[in-house]
């Protein structure tokens, strides 16, 4: 019998099928796509529900954390900090701002960026700390923050996985200068299409990356500065905002589904990386084995479909080669041995306990030692 087909995610509008139509809808009759009355409000919408006094919709949340940096002035010449486990995309962003990206490996528990070593790394050309709030998890934002203190460092965060976490009870994005976000249809708060913002709560950093996202201009056709275009466009800002709404509940049942999976995984032939923030969103639920390949493959018979998020640390990709990264083990062993499970708002709890007893069941295959 053919087991039956437990998707990693689906894309599909579901209960807010209705709001996104209607959304599309209102801007088409409308006739107004590029930075118009939609962007407007949901940037207004998205900096209340982010904490912060300002919110910049651009194109992509690459571009929001490249923008943060041109913004602050950092560019060719100077170094940024970051961490070696996350979507090469951060790093790509820093050198995109004509910055070099430096790698301080992740804390082994946590997965986020190691402070100690952050601090190590330090040096003459360093202008700034860009911490990634991994798989929905905030990095340890108030050591950050005393490393960026003692160095005169900015601190801009990395929050494209983590929409509405908190660090400390204090709102990612709004610890450091800035937060950048991605809407990428994967995310928490996803559109159907690329977008991003950047939320702030200085004025007038948010005023400069507003200009310097669209071409530099402070009014139409007068270029005061070397801008890019990438602007988020009023279909995606218009589905947003019938998502944002809702994003508070998606975000509770994450939550839920994150507590049943370590509850149904206590004893299994794996390693769940602890919370260590009760601000925890759970973009991704990971687990760690030191036999992924086999446990992909024995989840896969059973058809249930997982994905890797990271295979490869960013100081390993060949893109970076130029910059002379420096290895960071800690994250390589990481790329090694995660293994993303299933958890989406729409997963029902009966799908979680399927999961982790197909994982209990990898056990009866002798497949050695949990990693520690």
């Amino acid at each position: 019998m053919t087991p039956r087909r437990l998707p990693f995610m689906s894309l599909v509008p579901g209960e807010d099928a209705a709001a996104v139509r209607q959304a599309i809808d209102r801007v088409i009759a409308r006739g107004w796509f590029v930075l118009g009355p939609e962007v407007d409000a949901f940037e207004r919408e998205f900096a209340a529900a982010a904490g912060a006094a300002r919110a910049v919709g651009v194109g992509t949340g690459t571009d929001a954390i490249a923008l943060i940096l041109r913004g602050l002035g950092i560019g060719a010449g100077d170094e940024v900090i970051t961490s070696p486990l996350s979507a090469a995309y951060s790093a790509l962003a820093i050198m995109m701002a004509g910055a070099r990206p430096v790698f301080a490996d992740i804390d082994p528990d946590r997965l986020t960026i190691d402070p100690e070593r952050v601090a190590a790394l330090v040096g003459p050309r360093t202008k700034a700390i860009l911490p990634v709030h991994l798989y929905g998890q905030a990095a340890d934002m108030a050591a950050i923050a005393r490393v960026a203190a003692r160095f005169n460092l900015a601190v801009v965060e990395d929050c494209c996985q983590a929409h509405l976490s908190t660090a400390g009870g204090r709102p990612v994005g709004t610890i450091g200068v800035a937060g950048a976000f991605s809407f990428y249809p994967t995310k928490n708060l996803g559109a159907l299409g690329d977008g991003g913002a950047i939320v702030t709560n200085d004025s007038a950093l948010a005023d400069r990356i507003a200009r310097l996202r669209n071409g530099g201009q402070t009014d139409r056709y007068h270029h005061q500065e070397f801008g890019i275009n990438s602007r988020l466009d009023e279909v995606q800002a218009a589905i947003l905002r019938a998502r944002l709404p809702l994003l508070p509940a998606w975000t509770a049942r994450r939550r839920a589904l994150a507590a049943r999976y370590r509850e149904r995984l206590a004893g299994a032939p794996v390693s769940v990386p602890p919370e260590r923030d009760a601000g925890h969103v759970y973009h991704l639920f990971v687990v760690r084995s030191g036999a992924r390949a086999e446990l992909q493959a024995h989840l896969a018979a059973r058809g249930i479909e997982t994905l890797i998020h990271y295979p490869v640390s960013i100081p390993r990709q060949p893109a970076l080669a130029a910059t002379g990264p420096a290895d960071c083990p800690v994250a390589t062993q990481a790329c090694a041995e995660v293994v993303s499970l299933p958890l989406h708002p729409a997963l029902g709890v009966e799908q979680v306990d399927d999961v982790a007893a197909a994982i209990h069941a990898f056990a009866d295959k002798g497949t050695g030692p949990v990693p520690s």
